[in-house]
Parts: structure tokens; sequence; C-alpha cells
């Protein structure tokens, strides 16, 4: 919830306890927040109050209070009424919204902290100094989750996330960009690989269900103190890149199990283009029919095995055979053999890998 919705919140529960009026003015003497539609005071009086040492003036129909932030002066509460204890109601108000807007500063600084964190702005010594001054531990395990929904800029994703999370006061959910969603997690020493993978898991369920949106989690290895946590937010950024391009069938992808397609991801496009061009010489992977693609994945899926094969794509073994035969005939490969069925594969990985890097440019 923002801080204009708290502190209107609290306008109408003070209105509705002390049947009192309020009223927040910003620095330009504007209304920020207001439970009725009564006159201001002239704007005369509202600057010379601002530039009086005073913290409280009344007259007959209200009190002026100074909402003080760093020596300055950002809002100014009016409470209306005449009786003897509008004094007092107004003086608890305004540590009630003194306390809110400190609350939501810190708030907002340990946000940018982090961020600024994950980006490398900060030194080893400069991290652990900072993080100590705004309360935040420095010696926990703790690990990154990214979180990319398959509809841009999804605001019902991050409501359902924040709200996943309302508990653990010591997890930051924030974003530098419109790409994702970052939840850097406090971990138990008891928690393992399996435990992020089970949240992974459900962080994909939840938003399907309560935010009815389709996503992608990734997400890092364990940082074993806040300096780690640079290198954790790449990592669960890698994690995401590579698991969209390899294993597009999934949604969940951990950076320690991202097998090879980690090895492809770092190898120069270049490189991968001349492996294509001596596997396949004049041919392209383009040419190939739907069928036959599917026919190749569930080949490969089943380890090799004709008749599982046959049996879940509901055609005669004799059926693939011919295909397999014919694939051989195109490309030179018999996928039947275990060294040309692994060649064959990593060069559709490795085809999945120059496309994207063609559309995606660093």
């Amino acid at each position: 919830m923002k801080v204009q919705q708290i502190l209107q919140k609290c306008l109408t529960d003070w209105k509705n306890i002390s049947q009192l009026d309020f009223c927040l003015l910003d620095s330009d003497n504007n209304i920020f927040l207001s439970t009725c539609d009564k006159k201001l005071p002239a704007e005369s009086k509202l600057e010379e109050f601002r530039q009086s040492s005073a913290l409280c003036v009344s007259n007959t129909s209200c009190c002026l209070y100074k909402i003080m932030e760093n020596h300055s002066v950002p809002y100014i509460l009016i409470v209306w009424g005449k009786a003897e204890s509008t004094a007092t109601i107004g003086e608890l108000a305004v540590c009630q919204v003194q306390s809110l807007l400190a609350a939501y500063a810190e708030k907002s600084d340990k946000n940018t902290f982090m961020q600024n964190l994950l980006l490398g702005s900060y030194s080893d010594v400069d991290a652990f100094n900072r993080a100590k001054k705004l309360h935040i531990a420095t010696s926990v395990q703790r690990a990154v989750f990214l979180v990319e929904t398959k509809q841009t800029k999804d605001e019902n994703a991050l409501a359902t996330i924040r709200n996943i999370f309302s508990a653990r006061t010591r997890d930051f959910i924030t974003a530098i960009d419109d790409t994702g969603i970052i939840i850097i997690r406090e971990l138990q020493s008891t928690e393992t690989y399996e435990d992020l993978e089970s949240i992974a898991y459900m962080l994909v369920d939840m938003l399907n269900t309560e935010a009815m949106t389709s996503a992608w989690v990734a997400y890092s290895n364990l940082a074993e103190d806040i300096s780690r946590l640079p290198d954790a937010y790449k990592e669960a950024h890698t994690a995401l890149e590579v698991g969209k391009i390899f294993y597009a069938d999934k949604n969940v992808f951990g950076y320690n199990q991202l097998g090879i397609g980690r090895l492809i991801y770092q190898l120069p496009v270049s490189i991968c283009e001349m492996f294509i061009n001596e596997i396949f010489k004049e041919e392209t992977l383009d040419s190939i029919d739907e069928e036959t693609l599917i026919t190749i994945r569930t080949f490969f899926e089943n380890n090799l095995n004709l008749s599982e094969t046959s049996r879940q794509l509901y055609v005669h073994r004799n059926t693939l055979v011919y295909r397999f035969e014919k694939l051989q005939r195109k490309f030179g490969l018999d996928i039947r053999a275990f060294e040309d069925a692994l060649t064959f594969k990593l060069a559709m990985m490795v085809v999945d890998y120059i496309k994207y890097s063609k559309n995606h440019p660093s």
C-alpha cells in the first residue's frame, strides 16, 4: 500500500473516532489529503506559519501543525475543531504522520540501497557500512529470485508477490527495470537448493492462480553475505536467459541446473555459426517440417527408444525408421546412434542460441 493510501486511511479513522476534520497540505500549500472540503487559511497565513519558529498555531476554528522532516516542513496538518481536546488530538496525529513518513523513507532508502547493490554500485566495504546504517543483516545467507511474466508490466503479479511474502519483513521485493520482479530472500541455515526450487514453483503456481498470469522464475546460487548479492543477481539473470533459450518447455530455472545450455550460452556466436556450417553444410534446421521436429524431440525425450516414441506418437515403428532414414540422407546424421544423436541435439540448441542472440543483441 502506498504512503498516500496509508495516510488517507489514518485521517479517515481519526475523523471517525474524534468527529474532527483533518487536512494535509504539501510544500506548495496544496491539498495532499483531506477529510472535508472546508476553506483553507489564507495563503499569507500559511506562509507566515512556515517561516515562523512555532510548531503549532491555532485560531477559533482550527489548529495548524508543522510536519518536520530533516529540518524542513514538507507538510502542514490542519485540524478543525473548537474543543479543548483538539490540540491534543492534533499533536497525536502529528506524531503518527511523522512516524509513518519516517518508516516509509527508511523502506525507500533500503529499496534504493538494494537496487544499487545489485547493480554493483558499492565496494564490499561500502556495502557493509551502508547496510549496517540501514539495519540490514550483512552476514546471512540469501538467494535472488528473478520473476518475469509473459505479459509485460503486469501490476497484478507484483501485488501478488508482495502479498505472498508480506509476513517476511527481511525479504526485499524490488525491480531495477520493467523486465522483471526481483526477490531477495533471506534464508535459514537449513534451507537448501531443493527449497529454492520449491519456492520458485510456488511462485509460478501462485501467479497462475492468483494473478492469472504465466511467468518464468529463475534463482541464483546461495549468497553467503551481502557482498555476494550482485553476483547472485547476475546468476539469476543468466539462469532466466539460458532457461528461456534452451528449456522453453519449463518455467523454473536454477543457476545450478542449467546443464549444457550454460556452456553454449558462453560461446561466441561466430563459433556457434562455424559449428552449424560444419554439421549441416548447405542444409538448415528450418527446412525440417514440424511433424519431423516433434518426432525428433519425442525420440530424445525417450532416450532414443524407438518403441516408446512410436507408442507416444501413435505411429508405426517402421514409420519412425523411415523418417529417421530420410533425416540421415538430408543431414548425414543417424540420430538412432548415440554420437549422431548428441551432435544433432547440440546443433538444435546452438541454432536456438544463434536465433536468440540475433533477436536480442547485447
